[in-house]
């Protein structure tokens, strides 16, 4: 088995592979996403409600807060940053909640990734892991489609390993949409899980119906942010959500470590 690295050199992969540190997602871009959660834009909002107060101020402060992006208002573009520390820490807060949950035993676990190109190795790990030790992983509306906004066509959700994705015409999709989950929690009704793992809109609709949800987000994406704020999501990791699949591995196998390590 690859060893897992040291704290400092784990915030040196994040950095190198911009996992974290100087990501690829531009200053306008983070920007332009907050001013539209703050305007609710329901394409931004993951399926979360929010709360008064959560100006495009108080969104930018959040972030700079949890996910590490530069705290002046006055720098409008350029360079945005993730903060490999808070990185690390948010994926060990998460190992500790999903810890929580297999220690209880007969677990019931939902997965769910709108980064099928990027985020779904990390998520594949933990399905694993989790059937290791005993977790039921629960497949809910397997087959369920619908018109989503933006495309021309009929998507459907698909598992692949027990992880939750959107298929069109064959091909997994990446989405932000909540739509699907809230399908998932429709048809489980009271079988709810106890926990959801995801990021996006999958997230999003998993928090909102109040049930324990982890999740990932990048620096664009406040919402998740917003919503641990708020106490509907438990932990959401802030990382660039998309790098080459291979560069996750050392993070994922710190997350795996910090799991098994609560057990």
């Amino acid at each position: 088995m690859t060893p897992l690295l040291a704290r400092e050199d784990l915030v040196e992969h994040l950095i190198r592979t911009r996992i974290a540190g100087d990501v690829a997602t531009s200053r306008e871009n983070n920007l332009d996403h907050y001013r539209s959660l703050a305007n609710r834009d329901p394409r931004h909002m993951f399926g979360l409600s929010m709360g008064e107060g959560w100006s495009y101020r108080d969104i930018l402060e959040l972030m700079a807060k949890s996910a590490g992006v530069v705290a002046d208002p006055k720098h409008r573009d350029g360079q945005d940053t993730i903060d490999p520390e808070r990185t690390i820490d948010a994926t060990e807060a998460m190992g500790d909640v999903i810890a929580g949950v297999l220690r209880a035993g007969n677990a019931k676990i939902l997965l769910a990734t709108g980064h099928p190109t990027g985020l779904l190795t990390i998520h594949m790990a933990l399905a694993r892991l989790a059937r290791e030790r005993g977790a039921t992983l629960m497949g809910p509306a397997e087959d369920w489609s619908y018109w989503g906004s933006g495309f021309g066509r009929r998507r459907k959700i698909r598992y692949l390993d027990d992880v939750a994705m959107l298929d069109d015409r064959g091909a997994f999709v990446h989405t932000h949409d909540a739509a699907p989950m809230e399908a998932m929690i429709a048809e489980m009704g009271d079988d709810r899980p106890d926990l959801v793992i995801a990021d996006h809109g999958w997230a999003g609709a998993a928090g909102e119906a109040g049930i324990l949800t982890v999740g990932f987000a990048d620096s664009n994406d406040p919402a998740l942010f917003v919503g641990e704020a708020e106490g509907k999501i438990a932990v959401t990791v802030p990382l660039d959500d998309n790098v080459l699949p291979r560069d996750y591995a050392p993070l994922t196998r710190h997350l795996l470590a910090r799991v098994v390590s609560g057990l």
